[in-house]
């Protein structure tokens, strides 16, 4: 496979060259220039959706201005705080909310950094059952491309990384011996990781006690290079072919994942092409290999975005009932998402970040209802970014935390609400408990009907998961239980879940309303005692 050239960029005045010519290797991300620099020819007028005075997005209280090149990707740990890594950087940074349970006015603390020499740019993530983060490979290492094997994961208790060794059997590219890159990854329904390496046919499965790997997904059509997962309803993980390696201007395959198995098996074709092939403006010599990110909605549809080179990006819905592929509406004026990030509202719709072209500026925002992409404002760094810099993340309250290498982090808030159908219900959960006690809670669809948030193919945020959060009644203050262990990590799941949950030894006593909450809905509240 020819190699990809980069462009020489800066990231907040830190030149990177990176002139690649690795063999099989496509689509590469640039890496962010500094936030506010217009690119050459970039005109902020065209954006389609300025923010004005009853803009949905509401700029942290509180920003990172202590970060040094800006926030990266977010990730909600089971404790209902944020961690942000210092992008292309080991440091990493604690969002806590604040006493009323608003992130806006959140505070941070630094938790520790990474091991020593490992410091990823564009990786893998994941919040394990046990309420761990584990982070694996990188399209680049303390901003160098690399395309590192290297992993780690996060102790919130101990406020510590444990570095993870990568599988043994990963084969590499070029001078990399092992390659995990910029892979995806995701938190099977069973509870297991599972982790894709970029750039060849392998996946591997974790065991978080012992952190060794299996093998496992055999039948891969073409390599993972630049290609996202997205859990199902049916336990089965959807993705996109890419085609690189395999140039074929026109492919327009899908596959899934079948963990019974272990293998992967054609999921048809996605009506419309949803990779950039560059087939009518350049061809191989021009084509990226991008994909957009794909969410999947209440109604069991995913919503699946896409980049193109020569024109507008198409979308496509994959029916998870019937199997099937249909076309979705095309976004206008030549907009597509190449990487870039989508996240799934309390209404159903999606929220998608999208630009011209290929990694062009400036962006614009829509939210998809099912039928139609209808325009919403941008954050105020829009005309200044491309789809790529954007990161997404659901709050507990519904909101969407954004994220764009830079020190602005913004809060969207979107209008509509969810169907009552949808929110987690409770079946049995203690009626008194006491500050520093550990709890079993159970109900049905603690991990909500989604991931929630996607990216094109790294930095997954999926917030699958039950949080449980205590409102006391006299004064009206918000805190968060730490969950962990939690019985399934499957969405849509109609069956019993139940999760262990630790309240924090700073619980106010008396009477509180409890919910849990998934995907930034939450249950109906119960009274709990805490004394």
């Amino acid at each position: 496979m020819r190699g990809k050239r980069m462009k020489v960029l800066q990231m907040l005045g830190i030149a990177v060259i990176a002139l690649l010519a690795w063999p099989r290797l496509a689509g590469a991300q640039h890496l962010a220039p500094i936030p506010g620099r217009e690119a050459a020819g970039t005109q902020p007028e065209a954006r389609l959706n300025p923010a004005g005075a009853d803009s949905p997005w509401t700029p942290l209280t509180n920003q990172p201005n202590f970060l040094a090149d800006g926030a990266a990707n977010p990730i909600l740990l089971t404790d209902g705080t944020v961690l942000v890594q210092d992008a292309g950087f080991p440091d990493w940074w604690r969002l806590t909310p604040d006493q009323n349970g608003s992130y806006v006015n959140g505070t941070w603390t630094q938790v520790a950094s990474l091991p020593p020499g490992y410091s990823p740019l564009y990786h893998s993530s994941a919040v394990l059952p046990d309420g761990r983060l584990i982070v694996e490979g990188g399209e680049y290492n303390f901003l160098t491309p690399a395309w590192t094997a290297m992993g780690a994961i996060y102790d919130p208790l101990a406020d510590a990384w444990t570095s993870v060794a990568p599988p043994t059997f990963f084969g590499g590219f070029g001078p990399f011996p092992q390659t995990i890159g910029d892979a995806q990854s995701v938190v099977l329904a069973n509870g297991t990781y599972m982790q894709a390496d970029c750039c060849t046919k392998q996946e591997a499965l974790l065991d978080p006690k012992t952190l060794t790997w299996t093998a496992t997904g055999t039948g891969k059509f073409d390599i993972h290079d630049e290609e996202g997962w997205t859990l199902l309803p049916n336990t089965q993980v959807l993705t996109v072919d890419a085609y690189v390696g395999q140039y074929n201007p026109t492919g327009m395959n899908s596959e899934l994942y079948k963990p019974a198995s272990g293998k992967w098996h054609s999921a048809g074709s996605t009506a419309v092409q949803l990779w950039d092939s560059a087939a009518n403006c350049g061809g191989l010599n021009a084509a990226s290999f991008e994909v957009g990110p794909a969410v999947l909605r209440p109604d069991g549809t995913v919503f699946y975005t896409g980049a193109n080179r020569c024109g507008a990006g198409h979308t496509a819905i994959y029916n998870s009932n019937t199997g099937t592929w249909t076309a979705g509406p095309d976004f206008p004026h030549r907009l597509d998402i190449a990487d870039g990030p989508a996240s799934l509202l309390p209404s159903g719709n999606v929220l998608v970040d999208t630009s011209r072209g290929i990694f062009n500026r400036p962006t614009s925002f829509f939210e998809f209802d099912g039928t139609k992409l209808n325009p919403v404002a941008g954050p105020p760094n829009a005309p200044h970014d491309s789809s790529y810099y954007g990161n997404m993340l659901i709050l507990p309250t519904g909101q969407i935390l954004f994220t764009d290498f830079s020190n602005d982090i913004e809060i969207y808030t979107s209008t509509g609400t969810y169907n009552p159908a949808w929110a987690p219900r409770l079946r049995s959960a203690p009626a008194t408990v006491s500050p520093g006690g550990s709890y079993v809670i159970s109900g049905y669809l603690f991990n909500g009907l989604s991931q929630g948030a996607a990216y094109g193919d790294d930095v997954q945020a999926a917030t699958n998961y039950p949080l449980v959060r205590i409102t006391n009644r006299t004064t009206g203050h918000v805190f968060y239980s730490r969950t962990h262990d939690h019985s399934s990590m499957a969405v849509a799941f109609g069956g019993l879940v139940s999760t262990h949950f630790d309240v924090p030894a700073d619980q106010e006593l008396g009477i509180s309303d409890l919910v849990v909450v998934a995907n930034g809905i939450p249950s109906k509240s119960v009274a709990v005692n805490v004394q």
